[in-house]
């Protein structure tokens, strides 16, 4: 009776004959400082914008959509400027 083959052979026979790191290796690489991961991407804003629900009447809604994209960052220059004329 013949023993199963393997299904792949290892052709490093020494873990020093491993390629060299390419500068694209490095990069994709995952940096550990100790045990933690350390994540990449970019740096979380001092102050982040806080997901809410909010109910609009159909008027404002449709006023502030018709200008294109950003209708959401509008509302939100829109409640700051009420926010300083009423704190003034």
């Amino acid at each position: 009776m013949t023993g199963k083959e393997p299904v792949s052979v290892s052709t490093w026979v020494d873990p020093d004959d491993a390629p060299e790191w390419t500068d694209e290796m490095f990069e994709a690489a995952d940096l550990y400082h100790g045990e933690t991961l350390i994540r990449r991407g970019r740096p979380k804003k001092p102050k982040p914008k806080v997901p809410v629900s909010i109910r609009l009447s159909p008027e404002v809604l449709d006023a502030f959509k018709a200008d294109g994209a950003g209708w959401q960052t509008r509302i939100d220059e829109a409640l700051k400027d009420w926010l300083a004329k009423k704190v003034a």
